[in-house]
């Protein structure tokens, strides 16, 4: 499972930029062609916050083992949630969750400036995405990610 990241504090347009990736709504499977010219990645795009939406790393494990798909694009805070953070905790417990789940972490978009506790040589940060263009951010992004 190849693991696409978005991480950003509230009112980074984290949501706006997973549905200008892939059109989707809220959840849904989404074909989605990589630069290398393979076949298409069956992406699942969940659109919101992990922790806004209640999700803990063990419920988005078990959610995205019951789908076929190959890839999966998630959002998360980088700092874990006010009200409950022993359940939903900062983005780093999450990206551990999912490494310990065998998913390989492809890339990660981090819009804005706060990235946590996050250090990856597959993390670029976005410092203007919440206040360019929804389509400019979305198009560094995709090329971040390796994706037409």
């Amino acid at each position: 499972m190849q693991a696409y990241l978005v991480v950003g504090n509230p009112h980074t347009r984290k949501s706006s930029l997973v549905r200008a990736l892939t059109g989707a709504f809220n959840r849904s499977l989404r074909d989605i062609q990589p630069l290398s010219g393979r076949h298409p990645l069956r992406l699942y795009a969940r659109v919101g916050g992990l922790q806004d939406g209640r999700t803990t790393p063990d419920d988005f494990v078990a959610e995205v083992g019951r789908l076929r798909c190959d890839a999966l694009l998630c959002c998360l805070l980088p700092a874990a949630h006010p009200h409950a953070p022993a359940d939903l905790p900062a983005a780093a417990a999450y990206v551990a969750r999912f490494e310990r789940a065998g998913w390989r972490i492809a890339a990660i978009a981090v819009l804005g400036q706060d990235r946590g506790a996050l250090r990856s040589p597959r993390l670029q940060q976005f410092p203007q995405a919440g206040t360019a263009p929804i389509n400019v951010t979305a198009a560094a992004v995709r090329a971040h990610f390796g994706w037409l």
